[in-house]
């Protein structure tokens, strides 16, 4: 972890992916994040894949390097400490409703610099999660092989929740902004991001909503080809699926050359009266007959002799892995500086953990750090924040209002089924 945000400190009530990113990211740039969850666990803390501990691996990788506290959200007192635990550390991200015991206006009484990110659904208060959004955004409907009928065709879903990654990575920025407007003007905000503006918003900055309006008519799929440029999947001689793009003169010029297309190109430049090295268009509303004189040579050679000529000549190309290849392959992962050694995971299964994904030189990245037990630092935090005296800490335990770690959890489940 970096320590370019070791002076800040965040309170985080959530759930799940987009609100859980925000502290995550902001955790490995050095922020001290306290994670606040229900005694028992957030909606997410048993969340699918488990070990056969119980422990969610999701849950494990999106709070890496957080404090936890563990608090009774369901009674008065509990909330009361949560809202109180974010008011003296300032500022606050979660994704519960506005109309919650963690209003902005319940955190901001009596601190007028208070600052909040919360994560909406959408604009209007209907709920919403990535892959409902990403049904209203219309991507699904342009995804898929295409000759599927438009009338018949099924949408596709992506399989990462790309839009839950995307929020929260704009909140850490929108948090980041608030931070310096405070600092200029000792003022606090309320932000509220709502998961489908970041949908919609994007489809209209990428261009996508503009060019529909301008066609006045729906985007064609394209299989596996890249909109508006030359790219798309081939298959060598062996079997070997890679991905292969073009989109500037340089990265043409290398591929023809790696393919050994000269020839075959300038005719097919001088039957159809265009020059393929003037840009995207030409290359894109002619890619049918390009493809296949791209495949007739995958077809004919093997993808290891592909892959050496693509690298000699600078060609911007990637072979497909399954999502198990990826995980093991020693070129994204073991010799990447990205991954660094395994941490103590409270699941107990060792795997390379991520560094931040900014590479910053000179600087240290230090090396990941482990999820918290649920509860694990409820102690520490409200003597450090609240002032509470062992004495009163001890009766909220007693009481149920706080739970400490649940490292031991594992261990008296495996003797319960003994």
């Amino acid at each position: 972890m970096y320590q370019l945000l070791s002076d800040l400190s965040i309170v985080e009530v959530s759930s799940f992916v987009a609100s859980p990113t925000v502290g995550l990211y902001c955790a490995q740039m050095g922020a001290e994040v306290i994670r606040v969850d229900h005694v028992a666990g957030g909606l997410d803390y048993d969340r699918y894949l488990l070990t056969k501990e119980g422990r969610s691996l999701s849950w494990e990788n999106l709070n890496r390097a957080k404090k936890s506290v563990a608090l009774d959200l369901r009674t008065g007192e509990g909330r009361e400490l949560c809202v109180e635990l974010a008011r003296a550390t300032g500022q606050c991200v979660t994704n519960l409703p506005e109309q919650s015991f963690l209003s902005h206006a319940a955190m901001a009484r009596g601190r007028e610099d208070m600052i909040s990110v919360r994560i909406l659904g959408w604009h209007d208060g209907r709920q919403a999660m990535d892959f409902t959004v990403n049904a209203a955004s219309g991507y699904p409907m342009m995804t898929g092989p295409e000759d599927w009928d438009p009338a018949e065709a099924p949408p596709v879903n992506q399989l990462m929740p790309a839009w839950d990654f995307i929020t929260g990575a704009y909140s850490a920025f929108a948090l980041l902004a608030a931070l310096r407007h405070r600092d200029a003007t000792g003022k606090g905000s309320e932000v509220r991001v709502p998961l489908g503006n970041v949908a919609i918003g994007t489809f209209a900055n990428s261009g996508a909503m503009a060019e529909m309006l301008y066609r006045g008519a729906n985007r064609e799929r394209l299989g596996n080809a890249i909109w508006g440029a030359f790219g798309r999947d081939f298959r060598s001689r062996d079997g070997k699926r890679f991905m292969v793009a073009a989109l500037t003169a340089k990265q043409w010029d290398g591929l023809v050359a790696a393919f050994g297309l000269q020839r075959e190109i300038t005719a097919l430049e001088q039957e159809l009266d265009v020059r393929f090295e003037d840009g995207d268009r030409p290359r894109f509303e002619n890619r049918h007959r390009l493809f296949d004189l791209f495949q007739a040579v995958a077809g004919q050679r093997d993808y290891a002799d592909l892959a050496r000529s693509m690298s000699q000549h600078g060609c911007t190309f990637e072979h497909y892995r399954t999502p198990f290849e990826a995980a093991t392959d020693p070129e994204l992962v073991e010799n990447n500086p990205l991954f660094g050694p395994s941490p103590a995971n409270p699941s107990g299964f060792n795997y390379p953990a991520t560094r931040s994904f900014a590479d910053l030189p000179g600087e240290d990245m230090g090396d990941p750090a482990p999820a918290p037990y649920l509860g694990q630092h409820s102690e520490e935090i409200l003597a450090e924040r609240l002032g509470l005296s062992s004495g009163e800490i001890a009766r909220l335990i007693d009481a149920g209002t706080i739970a400490t770690s649940d490292a031991t959890r594992d261990a008296t489940q495996d003797e319960e089924t003994r």
